[in-house]
């Protein structure tokens, strides 16, 4: 089991945990919360042996094998496949020895059985077939496996790191938000996975479906100590606003919160239409009103005001073809957009949502047909590559100043400590701001210029589940048209009244909820497996020759396509692994005492200074390499 003990963990003058103590037992699956910055990633490196605390023990069986996802990759030329096996380190012996004896016909033959022997017992026959479902089950399609890992962009990359630490046969499983690179088809699979898991697993995520489905208990990192709560996220949520109704000062603000969404459920359910979603989202509210209590002391506090239109539809999508470079990714897309409709968009991974969403928002012209729009719509659209549009080296108070800038700025510092930017934080550049405070920022944008279409796309990716919270009750509110694309499944569940899936080159709407859609994802993975067993059960010699020509062929084809985007993502990576080096090296010398000296006050102020630097510069470097995997991905 995992014992710590009287733990004091710091990073740099930062003390993160102070006499803390926990104990994980085999076979448990732990959920870690706390707010962004409060030590749960430090915690993951002091258990991998990267760290050192301050005082205090921590313990684990010595035999135990730890498996986590790297968080980066060189661009090597090993098989996609092959590298997941890597991370079967006992394997990969066992296969060197076998390789080895059998190249020298005078091994004894007693080894040699031995180590075929060893071979069967850890799986060695069945692994390669185990590789190939954890890729297929994380998107990557069977036609992909055996390409090089470095044909393939970041976002993919990172999933073949998490695909390698579940190829791992291991004691202990560390995983850091593992869902952020995911689409929800991927998340759901992920999820039922880590269900089997024999080990012991702690993870870090802010999705809170993902903690209810997987974790067994939480521990939420508060007031530098190690709070456990037995049982999952929702049953924490339901112990933890207890323990806030004690506080009188709480107490009172419980009661307004839950009496506000109560009005809101009633007024929806007077108009809920019968359809499965919109019963779903009845449930969702529900819920909402129970566990608002355990979010009263959230820092953030804000509404999506809606400018009125009187236009009866908003955007037209008339007969429309979109797609990339020439290259059609849905066809024949006949849709309006009515005021006060609240979508949510379903499809796997590179089907087209955010290509959809980009021609809804007028940044990418159809292929063919056209986008209609009324005369008074204002369009708020979030997507990952704006946060790439904010000025580095200007304040929070400043864009939004640049919005209206006859308003007090009192007023303005008012709106903005919503979104948890006070003091001198409001006057902050922006280059200093985690992934996180620029999405808060973004939003933030978004919210002050009242749009009456809403377009969010990924929106929760980088927010802490105070911020997802937050952001899901302000939607509530909301009274303009909202489609969003997310893996997160509670904002889902809450936000949206009807479901529309983006599948084999089509727009269609889904006529369940999202556990009708987790069943058709379970149905299509299994449709494919079939479809790859009869494909290469029945084929005929003749008949797979052809078709062997004709993939290559098709192979050729999107390899000519990606070839430019995967030159300018190899620059791009290749500018992040340099970034990402250096500002290692600062954290490092900022981590120790001797940087925080009087005598070294000038250094300690131009180190901070090129750490904000850093900072911007991989901002805009990752924003980049996020849009090219977009276009790539599209590509397939």
């Amino acid at each position: 089991m995992i014992r710590i003990n009287k733990l004091t963990l710091a990073r740099g003058n930062k003390r993160l945990l102070e006499n803390a103590a926990l104990t994980v037992h085999p076979g448990h699956r732990v959920g870690l919360i706390g707010p962004n910055g409060s030590g749960k990633s430090s915690l993951f490196a002091l258990l991998r042996g990267e760290i050192d605390a301050e005082a205090g023990e921590v313990s684990l069986p010595p035999s135990w094998v730890i498996a986590h996802v790297a968080q980066e990759m060189p661009p090597v030329m090993a098989a996609a496949i092959e590298f997941v096996l890597d991370g079967d380190m006992e394997l990969r012996a066992v296969e060197r020895a076998l390789a080895d004896a059998e190249a020298h016909p005078g091994t004894a033959g007693e080894h040699l059985a031995e180590l075929h022997q060893r071979y069967e017992a850890i799986a060695g026959y069945s692994a390669r077939a185990r590789a190939a479902s954890l890729l297929s089950g994380l998107g990557f399609a069977a036609t992909r496996h055996g390409e090089p890992v470095a044909s393939f962009s970041g976002g993919w990359r990172m999933r073949l790191n998490l695909a390698q630490a579940l190829m791992t046969r291991s004691d202990l499983l560390l995983l850091d938000e593992p869902t952020n690179h995911l689409d929800l088809d991927a998340v759901l699979w992920l999820e039922e996975w880590l269900q089997r898991y024999p080990g012991t697993l702690l993870l870090i995520t802010h999705d809170r479906d993902f903690l209810d489905a997987v974790a067994t208990s939480i521990v939420h990192l508060d007031g530098r100590q190690l709070r456990v709560y037995t049982g999952n996220y929702s049953q924490f949520e339901r112990e933890h606003a207890h323990e806030l109704a004690q506080q009188q000062a709480a107490y009172a603000k419980q009661q307004r919160q839950i009496a506000h969404l109560r009005s809101y459920i009633d007024r929806f359910r007077a108009k809920a239409t019968k359809a499965k979603q919109a019963q779903s989202r009845i449930k969702a509210l529900e819920r909402m009103e129970l566990i608002a209590a355990a979010h009263v002391d959230s820092p953030f506090s804000f509404a999506f005001p809606a400018t009125e239109i009187h236009a009866r539809q908003l955007v037209k999508l008339d007969r429309a073809t979109l797609g990339y470079a020439g290259k059609a990714v849905i066809s024949g897309v006949d849709w309006a957009i009515l005021p006060g409709e609240r979508i949510g968009l379903l499809g796997p991974n590179g089907a087209g949502k955010s290509t959809l969403l980009s021609a809804i928002a007028g940044e990418l012209a159809p292929l063919a047909g056209q986008r209609l729009t009324a005369q008074e719509l204002r369009i708020g659209y979030f997507a990952q590559h704006q946060l790439e549009q904010l000025r580095l080296e200007e304040s929070a108070l400043w864009h939004l100043r640049r919005l209206e800038p006859a308003t007090r700025e009192q007023e303005l510092r008012d709106f903005l400590g919503g979104f948890d930017f006070r003091g001198e934080r409001v006057s902050a550049p922006v280059a200093e701001f985690s992934g996180g405070e620029k999405a808060r920022l973004t939003l933030a944008l978004l919210v002050r210029q009242r749009p009456n279409l809403l377009l969010l796309d990924e929106p929760t990716n980088h927010l802490d589940i105070e911020m997802r919270e937050a952001l899901t009750e302000a939607l509530q509110d909301y009274e303009g048209a909202l489609i969003v694309v997310a893996h997160d499944r509670h904002l889902l569940r809450a936000t949206a009244d009807e479901l529309w899936l983006v599948a084999d080159g089509a727009l269609a709407p889904f006529g369940g909820d999202l556990d009708d859609y987790r069943d058709w994802v379970r149905a299509r993975r299994g449709r494919d497996v079939a479809a790859r067993r009869e494909k290469v059960t029945d084929g005929s010699a003749p008949d797979r020759r052809a078709q062997k020509r004709s993939e290559a062929a098709e192979r050729q084809r999107l390899a000519e396509l990606r070839k430019p985007l995967q030159h300018e993502l190899a620059d791009v990576e290749a500018e992040l692994q340099a970034l990402e080096a250096e500002k290692r090296e600062l954290e490092t010398l900022l981590a120790s005492a001797d940087a925080y000296a009087e005598s070294n006050k000038e250094s300690l102020i131009t180190m901070l200074e090129r750490q904000g630097d850093l900072s911007w510069q991989l901002a805009r470097a990752e924003a980049r390499w996020l849009e090219l995997q977009g276009k790539l991905e599209q590509i397939g």
